[in-house]
């Protein structure tokens, strides 16, 4: 275990004693794979911590990771993340440039023949998880911070917080990041129920995309005070 990591389970039900007194990514990391604030190491195959650089422009945080990213034990290697770069490509934006990461790091998961499906973890899940996120973003300090999906925009923003209420507003003057932005998923849009809606749905995704891309060259702060957080 790193210098600095006080335990290897996390007290009062998150992983607060787990996070080094002076946090680095990469002690972050080490530190991570050890965790056992919650239930869910007992599921994932390894802790999925975020990939990127400090200083990266833009932090990706998304649900949690899925079948291939628990396997490969890195975030958006899957579907998703292949959608997730050709749409950066699209709106101008340099993949290598962004930090990607998940509110929860183990695949919570329930068995249906020989799949691994998908289950949505529950608040305490990402309760337990938050102080990781939290290290990430004061290590990174990302210009842009983007909630891909609603758990994430409420582990972030709070739990009233509606992607489909706020999806692609761009706001400023936040604690979290100077731009932050919520959208939709992209493992959304490949369960989209048929060709025409996920075209659409795409389309829109890119859209919101663009804005950040815009957002991100322009820096004036002409939007909207992001809501208050948890």
């Amino acid at each position: 275990m790193p210098r600095g990591a006080r335990s290897a389970t996390g007290g009062a039900g998150t992983a607060a004693p787990l996070v080094p007194t002076h946090p680095s990514l990469p002690a972050l990391r080490a530190a991570a794979s050890a965790c056992r604030a919650c239930p869910l190491w007992e599921r994932g195959t390894q802790t999925v911590f975020g990939a990127g650089e400090p200083g990266a422009v833009v932090m990706f945080v998304g649900e949690q990771p899925g079948n291939d990213e628990d396997l490969a034990g890195a975030p958006f290697v899957g579907p998703a993340g292949r959608l997730l770069d050709r749409a950066l490509a699209e709106a101008g934006l340099d993949r290598r440039a962004a930090y990607v990461t998940n509110a929860v790091k183990h695949f919570k998961w329930v068995a249906r023949g020989k799949r691994r499906i998908h289950q949505k973890p529950s608040p305490g899940e990402i309760r337990a998880c938050a102080p990781w996120l939290a290290a990430e973003l004061a290590v990174v300090r990302p210009r842009a911070l983007v909630c891909l999906g609603a758990t994430a925009a409420q582990a972030l923003l709070g739990r009233d917080f509606r992607v489909t209420a706020h999806r692609g507003e761009v706001f400023f003057t936040s604690r979290l990041a100077p731009i932050v932005m919520a959208t939709v998923h992209p493992s959304s849009i490949l369960r989209a129920p048929d060709d025409e809606t996920r075209r659409a749905e795409r389309a829109g995704f890119v859209e919101d995309l663009r804005r950040l891309a815009a957002a991100l060259r322009s820096g004036a702060p002409e939007a909207p005070s992001v809501p208050a957080g948890p």
